[in-house]
């Protein structure tokens, strides 16, 4: 651990806090000992508790494609199999955790009712790139799908399938809520394939 920067201890540190406790119950106390840093190393690195809040939300940003969308989408070429691969990811982490997993950038949207504009700003860029990624995938599928679709708008649906049926799976200590919402997303789609090809193969 002594190799690696502080400062990257520090935001590793409260990565992994903020996504087990939530960012209002970890302490300034609990990610130093937690990152093996001194008082002063974290306030030379960041002024403030929310300044570590930001450095987290912006290196979620950043990670998305190497540290989610890649290993969800390895080897796989149909871009609507990725959303269901992208939501299986999730899935797999809900069942690893015994459904104890939150999405990080949902738990904390939810956690801070009043976020000041930078920290709002950031919770949005994560969602509106985590809805890019899905809507090209929507794009991708071209004359699949109805050529009239709105696909941010199917995008934009596909989030709160998985934000909602993560919440309540973490609430009912049970994969059934999302895979109920998955398998609603995925009739819908099937129907939007066969009204965009009737009398085609089912998809």
């Amino acid at each position: 651990m002594d190799d690696v920067p502080t400062r990257h201890r520090l935001v590793f540190a409260a990565m992994k806090l903020f996504g087990e406790k939530g960012y209002l119950s970890t302490s300034v106390q609990d990610i130093l000992r937690e990152a093996g840093a001194n008082a002063g190393s974290l306030y030379h690195a960041f002024p403030t508790k929310q300044d570590v809040l930001i450095a987290v939300l912006d290196l979620y940003r950043q990670g998305i494609e190497p540290m989610l969308l890649q290993p969800a989408w390895d080897g796989m070429d149909d871009p609507i199999e990725k959303i269901f691969a992208l939501l299986a990811r999730y899935r797999g982490m809900l069942e690893a955790t015994d459904c104890l997993y939150g999405c990080p950038i949902g738990s904390i949207a939810l956690e801070l009712h009043e976020p000041d504009p930078p920290v709002r700003e950031l919770l949005s860029a994560n969602f509106s790139q985590w809805v890019g990624h899905v809507e090209r995938c929507l794009v991708e599928a071209g004359d699949r799908l109805p050529a009239d679709l709105d696909r941010h708008m199917v995008a934009t649906l596909v989030l709160n399938v998985m934000e909602g049926g993560v919440m309540q799976s973490r609430t009912h200590r049970t994969l059934d809520a999302f895979d109920a919402s998955v398998a609603g997303l995925r009739d819908y789609l099937n129907r939007l394939e066969q009204a965009a090809n009737p009398g085609g193969r089912p998809q």
